[in-house]
């Protein structure tokens, strides 16, 4: 079983990017062995209102029980607390918020907000660091990467609160895990998307260091190439129960409420 926690539909604003479409999105899973996506809205990112896209995600995502729709939250916006619930009742595996691109603070009053009642309602929140390497953004894209204390300041905002945190590197994953308590190190998980594998190790190392438990299998596609991150897990020599793990265990452990 292989899960992508970190898949996107629809098109992007700065460069014309193929495989956007959910038939495309499946032949690519079909053609990398992954048997389910957690899929996101692409343009809502740039959206005023990152909400407007949600019922498109969810109308696509229906037609296909491969894909599992995760809604976006502007938690700025008036009605968040009303689509967080309604993402709830149709039991999505995550919601997510980037305050980066929504243009609000990582740190304030409204993402503590989204945070307490993600945290309430035992909903996993997912963030993006970034989408593309800055050398080859547009001139125009001029969103900030979300910062490793924006994540800490999160995790501390609820004792509760669960985060899976996207396209991370591992300098940016060591300085929030090692900067936490194991407690909080422990509700954070990160996709392996942006994780360079061999022949720099960057994956071994943070596996070794951190455990398994803390990393989910995810591609970025169609942004980026759906067989990297399965590329990246063969050429290690990892324990077949670490692996599994990293595939889909950890995804699915994600999926069910945590314990009060």
């Amino acid at each position: 079983m292989r899960t992508d926690v970190s898949a996107f539909l629809g098109a992007y604003p700065w460069r014309k990017v193929p495989g956007t479409s959910a038939t495309a999105v499946l032949a690519a899973m079909e053609r990398t062995a992954i048997d389910a996506a957690w899929v996101s809205h692409l343009p809502s990112f740039f959206w005023r209102d990152p909400m407007e896209g949600n019922a498109w995600l969810y109308d696509t995502a229906s037609r296909s029980d491969r894909l599992a729709a995760v809604p976006a939250i502007h938690p700025g916006f008036p009605g968040w607390e009303q689509e967080l619930d309604g993402a709830a009742q149709a039991g999505v595996p995550a919601v997510r918020a980037d305050p980066t691109w929504y243009g609000i603070d990582a740190r304030g009053a409204e993402m503590a907000r989204l945070a307490k009642a993600c945290a309430s309602l035992g909903m996993p929140l997912m963030l993006a660091v970034r989408l593309e390497d800055g050398r080859q953004r547009h001139p125009n894209d001029r969103v900030d990467e979300l910062p490793p204390w924006a994540v800490r300041s999160l995790i501390r905002s609820d004792p509760s609160l669960r985060l899976v945190v996207t396209h991370a590197e591992r300098t940016f994953i060591e300085e929030v895990h090692f900067g936490s308590t194991p407690a909080e190190a422990a509700r954070i998980w990160w996709d392996i998307t942006w994780v360079w594998g061999p022949p720099e190790d960057h994956l071994a190392t943070l596996i070794d260091t951190m455990g398994a438990a803390r990393f989910v299998f995810g591609t970025g596609q169609p942004l980026r190439i759906p067989e990297n991150p399965v590329a990246k897990l063969d050429l290690l020599d990892l324990p077949p129960d670490d692996r599994a793990a990293i595939e889909s265990g950890n995804a699915e452990l994600l999926r069910r409420p945590p314990r009060r």
